[in-house]
């Protein structure tokens, strides 16, 4: 049974299997986690370690991080030794993020889409973004991304309002 798990090493051959697969899909855009991974980290076993120790380390307030983002916690779907799709829950919001990103990401793997993972990955996610204070959580998708509407309002999503192409939804993290 799929579960959201902090990244780690031991999905490598698996992690870098699914970006491959993110890269070669022409339905979506590349994600943006897809293009924040260190280059030698598709390469190096070493570098890939860095890489996973530099995103649970994105956690922690005082982590040192580009302008426009805040602290995030980034999860993994997976189901044994194989990722499945990865998840970030953004810790608060800035002006940038209430328009386009919300407090929670989400990207299914291309091989595994039209499962249910990107609803149950998402349900799985709302109790630890209520435990990281978030009450309500904003999510934000394309106006022409149905499967994402779907996704969110499955969880109890609310629709507001629109922001330029993009909806915007308040999901509440409590059952």
């Amino acid at each position: 049974m799929p579960e959201l798990i902090n990244p780690t090493t031991r999905l490598r051959t698996s992690f870098l299997a699914a970006v491959t697969e993110f890269r070669a899909d022409r339905d979506y855009p590349v994600p943006w986690f897809v293009t924040d991974v260190d280059p030698q980290a598709l390469h190096a076993p070493s570098a890939f370690d860095a890489y996973v120790t530099r995103v649970l380390g994105e956690r922690e307030e005082a982590a040192a991080r580009a302008i426009g983002f805040v602290p995030m916690t980034t999860l993994w779907w997976a189901e044994g030794e194989r990722l499945l799709g990865r998840l970030a829950i953004r810790h608060r919001l800035i002006p940038a993020l209430e328009k386009d990103g919300g407090h929670i990401g989400y990207d299914v793997r291309p091989s595994v889409r039209r499962q249910g993972h990107a609803t149950a990955m998402l349900a799985a996610a709302l109790p630890i973004a209520r435990s990281l204070g978030i009450t309500e959580a904003l999510l934000t998708c394309d106006d022409t991304n149905t499967a994402s509407q779907r996704v969110i309002e499955a969880n109890g999503g609310r629709f507001v309002d629109m922001a330029g192409q993009k909806r915007r939804y308040w999901v509440p993290t409590h059952p």
